[in-house]
Parts: structure tokens; C-alpha cells; sequence
């Protein structure tokens, strides 16, 4: 059964195979380094907690990247109305990506890290070293070279179909989100001028342009789930973004407070940081809304509980969680604790794991030849939603409360302990957030499941004839 309106949506289903691969791996590192929080020599020295949390992050990143681009390169076909412009481009560019992936992390794995850096260019141009940026410089080149090859590939499909609101910000997103990585290459001395411009790949690409991309997902999703009016969806989507860019663009400010910058960042970051959590409050009405005035009910339940639950949890995270924090009078004591850990985990989850999660459910079923999976793996997909998503809250919860007490012990008593001090005092927390990331696991895992369960077939009783599902 062909559900597919154009043959070339079927590129994206390697990279939705590719992501939720890759996404399971970020979780077991993730588990890993939750256990070395309070066994510190947990599976030392084959994994040093440096190495792990480095796969954990850079996993993150990577496998986000496959989601967007298997979102685009399934979205944009039915929104430009025509054919993507290079199937074969998207296919050499997957197998690309995933390889220069896999052998990036290998080389985190097998080779210290000190050693890939001299053995991969970085005496050519030093690039590593830096908070989710640790990749080596053949890698970072490999991801611009995708990057520009993407964007070639999607702008072209555009620029000959029909355009729409919903492939301009997708791609304004993706055009901001190569162009800002390419700070990833600056790596200045000075390291106020190394901050300030770390600041341009992390927190722009996070705050700023990812969520351009989350906006049009999130449109083309409800706009088939719901069948509500495209004007109304555009209308919303514009204010949306509106409202993300200008917050977000100078909300960069409130991570200069303490790095040298000037002191007017500490107005314009606190003010402007203090409104971030807007779009993503504008992003929830929107969905709730769009729902609510639904012209028909899409058979995909599960595709709209994913839509739902990524406007409520990407407001809790990105929204009231950054908040938290974000004013410079709090941020002073809080800074670089574990409430920016859980703000972190919150936001990555609510703003972009969800969403990539909310088009595979919707577009999965399609590219597999049906137009929604069967009863029962929808239910258990809904399940693993639960379980992810509550799990998620008190991961959050917990590293809230380990981040408070850091913060009281370490910076705010007269008194104030050392840092290993203060962590000893916190395993408790670590504890319970190991347990539930190992509900979390447990979530992915069923996820994983219903992509595979079938319906039971219905049995004959009494001599009547019942229906067999399929």
C-alpha cells in the first residue's frame, strides 16, 4: 500500500532508523555515567566518566541532526508539492554522517582523547577541547560538508514547489543552524572572546534556530492530525518564531554575566532571557488550540499525544526551568550546578527529543505502507510516552532538589563546603535519578517494541464470523 504522495519521502526512513539507533546509545551512556555519579569507578578505566559524558552529549547532538533531516526530507516533498531535488544526495549524505558518527565515537572510546586530538589535525586548527564541540576537525568538517549538502538538497525542492509557511522557517532553521556551527571552528586564546563566541553555536543553535525547526514540525504535524485551516496554523507559526528570535537572539546575554563581557549584558540578558519562556507558552496554547478546533479525529492518537506532550514539556523545560535561573541575582549562586542539569534534561527532552519523536510516529507508519500503526502498537507507544515522559519530570525533580541543596552548601552558608564535600551529601538525588533513567530506558525500550507489534488476530466464536485485523 503506497501512502507516500511523493517517492522520494522515502529517504527519510533510514534516517528516522539511524536516530532512534543512536538515540538509545545516548541513553546507555547516560545510565552509565548516572551509576559513575556514585560508583566513581564504575567500568574505569575503559569508560572514564570525561569520555562518557562526552559520547552521552555528542549523541545527543548527532542523533538530533538525523531527526531534523529525516523531517525535512520527508516534510518538504508534500509541502513544496514535487519531488525531492536529489534523492541519491540524501542517500550518500546519510551513510556519510552515520559513519563519520560511528567513527568519532570509536575514536572517544578506543584512543585517549589527548592522542585524537594530535593523531586527527588539531595542531592544524584547534578546535577541540570545548563543551559539546569535542568533536575532531575531519569530523567537524564531515558535518559541514553534510550540512551544506542538506541545505542544497532541501533549497532547491523548495525553491522549484510550492512554498509554504511551514518549509520557509523549517528552512530559515536550517540555515541558521549551519551557519552558527561554523563558530565551532573559531577557538580563540582569550578566554572571555572563547566563551562569548561558544555561546553563538550552543545557545543559537538551542534557543535561537532549533526552534524555528521545532515550529514547522510541529505545524506540519497538526496540520494533518488536525485538518484545521493552513492560514490559521501559518498565523500562530509566525508569531511563534516572532517571538523565539527576538528572545532568543539577545537571551544569549545571560550567559555573559560572568565571563568579562559588559556589564549591560546583565540588562539585556535578564530581560530578554526572562521572555524566552513566551514562545514556548505561545507554542502551547497553539497546539492545545489547534486540537481543541480539529475538523476530523486523526486514526494517529499517538502522533498527537507526541505533538501535545512536546508544547507542555518544551515549556516546562526551556520555559519555566530556564527561568528559574536565568536572572542574574540567582544565577550567581546557581550557576554550573545541578539545576542547570536539570533545566538541560528538561529542555532537551520537551523542546527537540519529542518533536523528533512526534514525526517519526506520524511519518513512520507512512513510509512503512499504512496510514497509522496498528491498535495495539499505538497503545504501547503511548505507554512508552508515559514512561519517558514521567520518568523525564523526575530526573528533573531530583537533580532541582541536588542542584538547591549544591547551591545552599557550596555558595550561599557562611560556612560554604568544598565542592566534593557538597556531592558526597547528594547521592541520594543521583540515586534516584539513576532509577529513573533506567525507567526511561525502559520507556525507549517499548517504544522500540511497537514499531513491531501487530494487532491479535480475532477468533471464531459460536460459528459467527469476526473481522481479522491487520
Amino acid at each position: 500500500m503506497q501512502l507516500l504522495q511523493y517517492r522520494s519521502q522515502a529517504v527519510a526512513k533510514p534516517y528516522f532508523i539511524a536516530a532512534i539507533g543512536l538515540f538509545v546509545g545516548q541513553i546507555l551512556f547516560g545510565i552509565i555515567m548516572g551509576l559513575q555519579y556514585v560508583v566513581g569507578d564504575f567500568l574505569f578505566p575503559a569508560i572514564p566518566f570525561n569520555i562518557a559524558r562526552m559520547v552521552h552529549t555528542n549523541l545527543l547532538i548527532v542523533w538530533l541532526l538525523f531527526g531534523f533531516m529525516g523531517a525535512a526530507y520527508y516534510l518538504v516533498p508534500e509541502e513544496a508539492e514535487t519531488e525531492l531535488h536529489s534523492p541519491l544526495l540524501a542517500q550518500v549524505m546519510f551513510w556519510i554522517f552515520l559513519i563519520a558518527g560511528a567513527l568519532t565515537v570509536i575514536g572517544y572510546l578506543a584512543i585517549p582523547y589527548a592522542s585524537l586530538a594530535e593523531k586527527t589535525g588539531n595542531n592544524i586548527l584547534a578546535t577541540m577541547g570545548r563543551e559539546f564541540l569535542e568533536q575532531p576537525l575531519p569530523t567537524k568538517l564531515g558535518i559541514v560538508v553534510v550540512a551544506l549538502a542538506f541545505l542544497y538538497n532541501i533549497g532547491m525542492t523548495v525553491l522549484k514547489g510550492r512554498k509554504t509557511a511551514i518549509t520557509i522557517i523549517l528552512l530559515t532553521g536550517l540555515i541558521g543552524l549551519a551557519f552558527f556551527f561554523l563558530f565551532a571552528f573559531y577557538n580563540p586564546s582569550n578566554l572571555v572572546k572563547d566563551k562569548f563566541y561558544w555561546w553563538w553555536v550552543v545557545h543559537l543553535w538551542v534557543e535561537g534556530v532549533w526552534e524555528l525547526i521545532m515550529a514547522a514540525i510541529l505545524g506540519f504535524v497538526l496540520l494533518k492530525v488536525t485538518g484545521v485551516d493552513r492560514e490559521v496554523i501559518e498565523k500562530w507559526l509566525y508569531v511563534i518564531i516572532t517571538l523565539a528570535l527576538i528572545t532568543g537572539l539577545v537571551g544569549t546575554g545571560h550567559h555573559y554575566y560572568w565571563i568579562g563581557a559588559p556589564g549591560y549584558w546583565q540588562w539585556w540578558g535578564g530581560v530578554f532571557s526572562a521572555l524566552e519562556p513566551l514562545p514556548f507558552f505561545a507554542m502551547t496554547i497553539f497546539c492545545f488550540n489547534m486540537v481543541n478546533r480539529r475538523r476530523r479525529e486523526h486514526p494517529n492518537k499517538a502522533a498527537t499525544l507526541w505533538a501535545l506532550g512536546t508544547a507542555v514539556m518544551a515549556f516546562l523545560g526551556a520555559g519555566v526551568w530556564g527561568f528559574l535561573h536565568t536572572l542574574a541575582p540567582i544565577n550567581y549562586y546557581t550557576h554550573g550546578t545541578q539545576l542547570t542539569a536539570a533545566h538541560g534534561h528538561m529542555a532537551f527532552y520537551g523542546a527537540y527529543v519529542m518533536v523528533v519523536l512526534t514525526i517519526i510516529s506520524y511519518a513512520m507508519p507512512r513510509l512503512r505502507g499504512r496510514e497509522v500503526n496498528p491498535e495495539r502498537a499505538q497503545v504501547l507507544e503511548m505507554w512508552s510516552f508515559w514512561l519517558m515522559t514521567v520518568s523525564m519530570v523526575f530526573i528533573t525533580l531530583f537533580l532541582t532538589a541536588a542542584g538547591i541543596v549544591q547551591s545552599w552548601l557550596q555558595r550561599i552558608i557562611p560556612s560554604a563546603q568544598s565542592f566534593m564535600a557538597v556531592q558526597d551529601q547528594l547521592h541520594i538525588f543521583y540515586w534516584l535519578r539513576e532509577l529513573a533513567g533506567l525507567v526511561f530506558l525502559v520507556g525507549l525500550t517499548v517504544y522500540i517494541y511497537s514499531f513491531f507489534a501487530q494487532d491479535k488476530p480475532q477468533t471464531v466464536e459460536s460459528g459467527e464470523a469476526r473481522p481479522v485485523t491487520t
